[in-house]
């Protein structure tokens, strides 16, 4: 797997000289909805990795299960835009509660079983897949998926963001004329 993933972004410029004049709610309103837009790209590779790697037999989905959220965390911490992909029904994060502070477990992850409930079925052996156990080799379905769409994301990106940022200047400037 590559250790170093590099993409080009070119023609900022323009798109900085715009987020200066507008406030920084209306930048991020648009950063995230284009950050949504753009990982929705990664998310359509990463499902159709998975779908080469599903048994088409049984009435599980791997790729159904692939999905992307909204990081809250990230955002409250440091006002940081991201969005998480992953495989529902992956892994749970332990609570905040005193006793893991005390174990030192809080933001650590354990693994769970999966959900009947997700979308694509019981998935909880999508792991075996992409990281491989000690009798089985890794047969990666999301680790690659930066690098076969990644500079189609960050073109995305840049796209829907720089289409964000002219609404957001024409609704700021339609209201100041007011």
């Amino acid at each position: 797997m590559a250790d170093n993933i590099r993409f080009d972004v070119s023609g900022l410029d323009g798109v900085k000289a715009k987020m200066a004049q507008l406030k920084n709610e209306a930048n991020a309103k648009g950063g995230r909805a284009a950050l949504r837009k753009a990982t929705a790209v990664l998310r359509a590779q990463a499902q159709s990795n998975a779908r080469r790697l599903d048994d088409h037999e049984t009435g599980e989905a791997i790729w159904k299960n692939i999905d992307l959220r909204w990081d809250g965390r990230a955002f409250k911490r440091d006002g940081q835009l991201a969005f998480r992909l992953g495989v529902l029904g992956g892994a749970r994060e332990y609570g905040r509660t005193r006793e893991n502070r005390r174990k030192r477990r809080t933001g650590q992850t354990y693994a769970t079983d999966g959900s009947s409930s997700n979308p694509g079925g019981d998935t909880w052996y999508w792991r075996h897949g992409e990281l491989g156990t000690a009798k089985v080799a890794a047969r990666p379905f999301l680790r690659p998926v930066a690098e076969q769409a990644g500079q189609k994301a960050v073109d995305t990106f840049a796209l829907e963001f720089n289409r964000a940022l002219d609404r957001a200047l024409a609704k700021q400037a339609k209201g100041a004329k007011k």
